[in-house]
Protein backbone atom coordinates (compact mmCIF):
# COMPACT_ATOMS: atom_id res chain seq x y z
CA UNK A 1 0.00 0.00 0.00
CA UNK A 2 3.16 2.39 0.95
CA UNK A 3 4.30 1.32 -2.42
CA UNK A 4 1.69 2.21 -4.57
CA UNK A 5 1.31 5.89 -2.19
CA UNK A 6 4.93 6.54 -3.40
CA UNK A 7 4.27 5.71 -6.76
CA UNK A 8 1.34 8.14 -7.03
CA UNK A 9 2.94 10.65 -5.33
CA UNK A 10 6.14 10.57 -7.52
CA UNK A 11 3.74 10.87 -10.51
CA UNK A 12 1.90 13.59 -9.61
CA UNK A 13 5.42 15.36 -8.93
CA UNK A 14 6.82 15.03 -12.64
CA UNK A 15 3.27 15.97 -14.16
CA UNK A 16 3.43 19.19 -11.94
CA UNK A 17 7.07 19.44 -13.48
CA UNK A 18 5.66 19.41 -17.22
CA UNK A 19 3.05 21.42 -16.47
CA UNK A 20 3.61 24.23 -14.38
CA UNK A 21 1.26 26.74 -15.73
CA UNK A 22 -2.38 25.13 -14.78
CA UNK A 23 -5.74 26.45 -15.45
CA UNK A 24 -7.05 29.10 -13.99
CA UNK A 25 -3.84 30.73 -12.51
CA UNK A 26 -3.22 34.35 -14.05
CA UNK A 27 -1.56 33.07 -16.91
CA UNK A 28 -0.92 35.36 -20.41
CA UNK A 29 -2.95 34.61 -23.34
CA UNK A 30 -0.11 35.53 -26.12
CA UNK A 31 -2.23 35.70 -28.72
CA UNK A 32 -4.45 38.57 -26.95
CA UNK A 33 -4.36 41.54 -28.97
CA UNK A 34 -5.35 44.80 -27.79
CA UNK A 35 -8.37 45.76 -31.06
CA UNK A 36 -8.07 49.01 -32.50
CA UNK A 37 -10.77 50.66 -34.66
CA UNK A 38 -10.11 49.65 -38.09
CA UNK A 39 -13.36 50.98 -39.66
CA UNK A 40 -12.19 54.20 -38.66
CA UNK A 41 -12.13 55.93 -42.05
CA UNK A 42 -10.16 59.52 -42.36
CA UNK A 43 -12.46 62.49 -44.16
CA UNK A 44 -11.60 63.67 -47.36
CA UNK A 45 -9.52 66.78 -47.91
CA UNK A 46 -11.65 69.94 -49.19
CA UNK A 47 -9.42 69.09 -52.69
CA UNK A 48 -10.14 65.46 -52.72
CA UNK A 49 -14.08 66.48 -52.14
CA UNK A 50 -14.49 68.59 -55.17
CA UNK A 51 -12.58 65.93 -57.26
CA UNK A 52 -14.56 62.90 -56.14
CA UNK A 53 -17.78 64.78 -56.62
CA UNK A 54 -16.95 66.23 -60.37
CA UNK A 55 -16.70 62.56 -61.07
CA UNK A 56 -19.40 61.53 -59.35
CA UNK A 57 -21.61 64.06 -60.73
CA UNK A 58 -20.83 62.77 -63.95
CA UNK A 59 -21.11 59.14 -63.77
CA UNK A 60 -24.44 60.36 -62.14
CA UNK A 61 -25.41 62.29 -65.18
CA UNK A 62 -23.66 59.54 -67.72
CA UNK A 63 -26.11 56.57 -66.17
CA UNK A 64 -29.19 59.20 -66.61
CA UNK A 65 -27.92 59.65 -69.94
CA UNK A 66 -27.77 55.72 -70.75
CA UNK A 67 -31.40 54.97 -69.35
CA UNK A 68 -29.57 52.76 -66.80
CA UNK A 69 -31.62 53.64 -64.03
CA UNK A 70 -31.31 50.65 -61.92
CA UNK A 71 -27.43 51.60 -61.56
CA UNK A 72 -28.86 54.85 -59.94
CA UNK A 73 -28.62 52.82 -56.94
CA UNK A 74 -25.29 52.68 -56.38
CA UNK A 75 -24.95 56.15 -55.68
CA UNK A 76 -27.60 56.40 -53.27
CA UNK A 77 -26.99 56.57 -49.62
CA UNK A 78 -27.46 53.76 -47.50
CA UNK A 79 -29.11 54.88 -44.70
CA UNK A 80 -30.84 58.01 -45.45
CA UNK A 81 -32.09 57.05 -48.97
CA UNK A 82 -32.51 59.68 -51.36
CA UNK A 83 -34.79 62.70 -51.73
CA UNK A 84 -36.33 63.81 -55.44
CA UNK A 85 -37.42 67.45 -55.32
CA UNK A 86 -39.73 68.71 -58.69
CA UNK A 87 -38.69 72.28 -57.90
CA UNK A 88 -36.54 74.09 -56.10
CA UNK A 89 -38.27 74.53 -52.92
CA UNK A 90 -37.55 71.48 -51.13
CA UNK A 91 -40.99 69.85 -49.19
CA UNK A 92 -39.84 67.50 -46.84
CA UNK A 93 -43.65 66.39 -46.32
CA UNK A 94 -44.86 65.71 -50.12
CA UNK A 95 -41.21 65.71 -51.92
CA UNK A 96 -41.20 61.32 -52.71
CA UNK A 97 -38.09 60.07 -50.76
CA UNK A 98 -36.74 56.35 -50.83
CA UNK A 99 -34.51 53.85 -49.00
CA UNK A 100 -32.32 52.42 -51.12
CA UNK A 101 -33.71 49.20 -50.72
CA UNK A 102 -37.04 50.64 -51.75
CA UNK A 103 -35.87 52.16 -54.79
CA UNK A 104 -33.66 49.43 -56.11
CA UNK A 105 -37.58 47.04 -55.13
CA UNK A 106 -39.44 49.39 -57.50
CA UNK A 107 -37.12 51.21 -60.34
CA UNK A 108 -37.98 48.31 -62.73
CA UNK A 109 -41.71 48.16 -61.80
CA UNK A 110 -44.79 49.40 -63.23
CA UNK A 111 -45.53 51.15 -59.96
CA UNK A 112 -46.75 54.85 -59.94
CA UNK A 113 -45.82 57.15 -57.34
CA UNK A 114 -46.91 61.14 -56.67
CA UNK A 115 -43.20 63.22 -57.11
CA UNK A 116 -44.81 66.37 -56.30
CA UNK A 117 -47.46 68.91 -58.47
CA UNK A 118 -47.01 70.63 -61.44
CA UNK A 119 -46.35 74.42 -61.10
CA UNK A 120 -49.60 76.15 -62.50
CA UNK A 121 -51.70 74.10 -62.77
CA UNK A 122 -51.13 71.87 -58.88
CA UNK A 123 -52.02 68.72 -60.58
CA UNK A 124 -50.37 65.59 -59.06
CA UNK A 125 -47.73 64.12 -60.87
CA UNK A 126 -47.99 61.01 -60.99
CA UNK A 127 -45.10 58.17 -62.84
CA UNK A 128 -43.15 55.43 -62.63
CA UNK A 129 -39.45 55.81 -61.08
CA UNK A 130 -38.42 55.41 -64.65
CA UNK A 131 -40.41 57.80 -66.33
CA UNK A 132 -39.77 60.27 -63.83
CA UNK A 133 -36.20 59.69 -64.12
CA UNK A 134 -36.32 59.94 -68.13
CA UNK A 135 -39.03 62.86 -68.52
CA UNK A 136 -38.43 64.88 -65.52
CA UNK A 137 -35.12 64.46 -64.11
CA UNK A 138 -33.32 64.09 -67.13
CA UNK A 139 -35.12 65.97 -69.12
CA UNK A 140 -32.33 68.08 -71.07
CA UNK A 141 -29.30 66.18 -71.69
CA UNK A 142 -27.57 67.62 -68.83
CA UNK A 143 -24.09 65.98 -69.59
CA UNK A 144 -23.58 68.79 -72.31
CA UNK A 145 -24.67 71.45 -69.31
CA UNK A 146 -22.59 74.06 -67.18
CA UNK A 147 -20.93 72.18 -63.88
CA UNK A 148 -20.61 74.05 -60.92
CA UNK A 149 -19.76 73.39 -57.34
CA UNK A 150 -21.61 74.42 -54.14
CA UNK A 151 -22.80 77.39 -56.23
CA UNK A 152 -26.03 78.05 -57.79
CA UNK A 153 -26.48 79.32 -61.61
CA UNK A 154 -30.25 78.80 -62.38
CA UNK A 155 -31.95 81.71 -60.33
CA UNK A 156 -35.66 81.76 -61.07
CA UNK A 157 -38.65 83.23 -59.26
CA UNK A 158 -39.43 79.81 -56.85
CA UNK A 159 -38.08 79.74 -53.54
CA UNK A 160 -34.55 78.12 -53.25
CA UNK A 161 -34.32 76.61 -49.59
CA UNK A 162 -31.34 73.77 -50.34
CA UNK A 163 -29.21 75.48 -47.73
CA UNK A 164 -31.68 75.52 -45.68
CA UNK A 165 -32.69 72.14 -45.47
CA UNK A 166 -29.52 70.63 -46.08
CA UNK A 167 -26.62 72.93 -44.53
CA UNK A 168 -23.12 72.03 -44.53
CA UNK A 169 -24.01 69.58 -46.95
CA UNK A 170 -22.27 69.85 -50.66
CA UNK A 171 -23.79 69.67 -53.73
CA UNK A 172 -23.20 69.88 -57.27
CA UNK A 173 -25.78 71.99 -60.24
CA UNK A 174 -25.68 71.57 -63.74
CA UNK A 175 -27.40 74.46 -65.71
CA UNK A 176 -28.51 74.50 -69.25
CA UNK A 177 -29.14 78.64 -69.85
CA UNK A 178 -32.28 79.28 -71.70
CA UNK A 179 -32.91 79.87 -75.44
CA UNK A 180 -33.19 83.51 -77.32
CA UNK A 181 -36.54 82.24 -78.37
CA UNK A 182 -38.33 82.24 -75.08
CA UNK A 183 -36.33 85.37 -73.32
CA UNK A 184 -33.89 82.82 -71.58
CA UNK A 185 -36.40 81.86 -69.72
CA UNK A 186 -36.56 78.02 -70.43
CA UNK A 187 -33.23 77.25 -68.66
CA UNK A 188 -33.16 74.06 -66.43
CA UNK A 189 -30.45 73.08 -63.86
CA UNK A 190 -30.48 69.63 -61.79
CA UNK A 191 -28.73 69.54 -58.65
CA UNK A 192 -27.32 66.53 -56.76
CA UNK A 193 -27.02 66.66 -52.88
CA UNK A 194 -24.13 64.90 -51.00
CA UNK A 195 -23.62 63.14 -47.60
CA UNK A 196 -20.33 61.33 -46.64
CA UNK A 197 -20.57 57.78 -44.69
CA UNK A 198 -17.57 56.08 -44.15
CA UNK A 199 -15.45 57.71 -45.81
CA UNK A 200 -17.57 57.73 -49.28
CA UNK A 201 -19.63 60.65 -51.11
CA UNK A 202 -23.54 59.49 -51.44
CA UNK A 203 -27.10 60.72 -52.84
CA UNK A 204 -29.23 62.00 -50.22
CA UNK A 205 -31.80 64.13 -52.64
CA UNK A 206 -32.12 65.13 -56.62
CA UNK A 207 -33.42 68.76 -57.08
CA UNK A 208 -34.76 69.77 -60.11
CA UNK A 209 -35.08 73.68 -61.00
CA UNK A 210 -36.54 75.74 -63.86
CA UNK A 211 -38.23 78.96 -64.50
CA UNK A 212 -41.66 78.47 -62.90
CA UNK A 213 -44.90 80.58 -63.10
Amino acid sequence: MKKLFLSILVLSVVACKKNPEQPGVNSVDSTAQVKTDSTAVPKLSEAEKKEVLKKTNDEILQTLKNKDYKKIADFIHPEKGIRFSMYAFVNLKEDKHFSKADFEKYVETPTQFTWGAHDGSGDPYKETIKNYLGKWVFSKDFTTSSYSYNEFQGKGNSLNNLQEIYPKHDFTENFIKGTEKYGDMDWKTLRFVYEEFQGKLYLIAVINDQWTI
